[in-house]
């Protein structure tokens, strides 16, 4: 077996299709947000303004959370110095995990080292404890929650995304005593649709299933306290276990889940991802925790979050760019085609100063690649300005349609 040829027909293939993904070196500047510096292949250096990033409120910036950060770090050094059951539960991770319970509205919550850990350690974890159980997926779910139903050793059920009827056809035709799950997001990050969280808690109580819901692109940015769609909605309480990450609006690094003491225990005593991974530096779960405390009290930088997220989709709309607009703050502009939008991308960073990544399969389907925009408080009207202009004219350049899409 030539180990080497196999791997260059792998990559050669992405490159064909072109979906290869290239990484550019980006330095992220303290105050300076959305602006970074760009380093090029040739070594020279030019400024950016990020706009496909996941800090949605800047808060990875933000005063509060760095001078907590350096606190911790002063007081607790680097490391946690171990996993939680050895060594490794500090004060920070405490405090932490006070906050985002109470955040939403749970007696307990539970820190991973990532939302996707938290999903895959979770669902691969929940058959062990109610054996027989049934999973009940949406079709667009996350990558995390998908590699944890399948490796759960349980039954899985998908449903078309979003169908509600389809779903009920799915409870119907299962044992009525069987345990049941079902597991689906709030804030779809591909299109920005919303998933209809009250009537999948109906159907929960109807069939008697727990609910499972993942809110990583909701955390911090909707709901009055930044708990969520389903806190903005009210139906908090009716969810047995919220996903959640620190990574996105809350600017930081982490996931987490949040759900009764008994369920969270149960997590902690048989989740191998959580019992046999490292716990969070202190520093960066001081700086979590006061992130989430600073968020509950700013509904003015939420507020002005949608508001920046209107503005970019009228004027590209404007434009009869195909853009879905789904309410939420994500804003995609379909391509269609992975290798204009690489193109696309590349042009709108090297001659306009914007960084953008493609979305290509196998994280959206075929035929529906994209440039996926999030803009946030502090892209004000010169950023959107100049990405309207650029998009415009890149847009006429490749000659690509102007049809708006149904959103």
């Amino acid at each position: 077996m030539d180990y080497t040829a196999k791997l260059d027909d792998a990559i050669a293939r992405l490159h064909e299709e072109g979906r290869y993904r290239t990484f550019i070196d980006i330095e992220r500047r303290k105050g300076h947000f959305p602006h970074a510096v760009w380093t090029h292949p040739d070594g020279g250096e030019s400024e950016i303004t990020v706009w496909c990033g996941n800090d949605y409120l800047g808060m990875g910036q933000n005063p509060v959370v760095l001078e907590a950060m350096h606190e911790a770090i002063d007081a607790a050094g680097a490391g946690s110095g171990g996993t939680r059951n050895i060594s490794g539960t500090t004060v920070y991770h405490k405090r932490l995990e006070a906050e985002l319970a109470d955040l939403h509205g749970k007696e307990a919550a539970l820190l991973f080292s990532s939302a996707y850990i938290a999903n895959d350690a979770t669902l691969s974890t929940l058959p062990k404890l109610f054996p027989g159980l049934i999973i009940y997926s949406d079709e667009l779910n996350h990558a995390s929650m998908i590699e944890g139903i399948k490796r759960n050793g349980g039954h899985k059920r998908i449903f078309r995304h979003n169908d509600l009827a389809h779903l009920r056809e799915l409870l119907e035709a299962d044992d009525p005593e069987a345990p049941k799950l079902i597991a689906f997001e709030s804030v779809y990050s591909m299109d920005g649709d919303f998933g209809p969280i009250g009537e999948i808690c109906d159907l929960a109580d109807e069939f008697g299933a727990l609910t499972y819901l993942d809110e990583v692109h909701a955390v911090g940015m909707y709901g009055p306290r930044g708990g969520g769609v389903s806190e903005r909605d009210r139906l908090a309480h009716r969810i047995d276990i919220i996903n959640g990450t620190l990574g996105k609006a809350f600017g930081v690094f982490g996931g987490y889940i949040a759900a009764s003491d008994r369920m969270c225990d149960a997590i902690r005593s048989y989740a191998p991802g959580f019992i046999f991974t490292t716990s969070l530096p202190p520093a960066v779960a001081a700086g979590a925790a006061a992130s989430v405390a600073y968020l509950k009290g700013a509904t003015e930088l939420r507020e002005k979050h949608q508001t920046q997220a209107k503005i970019l989709k009228l004027r590209l709309k404007g434009m009869g760019l195909p853009i879905i607009d789904h309410g939420s703050h994500i804003v995609p502009v379909i391509v269609g085609n992975p290798v204009h939008t690489k193109m696309l991308s590349d042009m709108l960073l090297k001659d306009w100063g914007i960084y953008v990544q493609p979305i290509n399969f196998p994280t959206v389907p075929r035929g529906t690649e994209r440039l996926r925009f999030t803009p946030s408080p502090v892209h004000g009207p010169k950023e959107i300005d100049r990405l309207v202009q650029a998009m415009d004219a890149l847009w006429s350049h490749c000659a690509l349609n102007r049809s708006e899409l149904a959103g």
